[in-house]
């Protein structure tokens, strides 16, 4: 698969999976949870509140990794692996450009005041399980 081909079937997974697991570092140790993910092209936005752990330990070491896509059906099941770099947004033209209702369960509405978000910055992704192929890294 050439680099465009790999390009157009990351982009359909970030647009068909909002789903994934964010993994940071804490006290030297992976620490994964299951975030809701926004993207703009390859760059990551999820929302959370700004006293979290989450936080903290991107304050620590801003190095995260994703998976995004994975939809159980067992082989060839296509998924992204993303590592990055994150950091913490309060500013409020980031919250508009990530807000939407399916935010309204954790937070009082865009103006809420502990609501901040994580923008991550891809400095690697590979497309891995994609049927018969091996995990190919998207040139970014």
């Amino acid at each position: 698969m050439n680099q465009e081909e790999l390009k157009q079937n990351a982009l359909k997974i970030l647009e068909e999976s909002h789903v994934g697991i964010l993994s940071t570092v804490q006290g030297n140790k992976p620490h994964s949870r299951y975030m809701t993910f926004f993207h703009d092209e390859f760059t990551l936005y999820t929302a959370t509140h700004k006293q979290t752990q989450k936080v903290d330990e991107l304050e620590a070491n801003p190095h995260a990794h994703i998976l995004l896509g994975y939809e159980g059906q067992g082989v060839g099941d296509a998924f992204l692996e993303i590592e990055g770099t994150m950091g913490v947004h309060d500013d409020q033209s980031m919250i508009d450009k990530v807000w939407n209702e399916h935010l309204e369960g954790w937070f009082t509405g865009p103006d809420d005041p502990d609501l901040v978000i994580l923008a991550i910055q891809p400095t690697r992704a590979r497309l891995i399980n994609k049927k018969g192929q091996e995990p190919q890294t998207l040139q970014l």
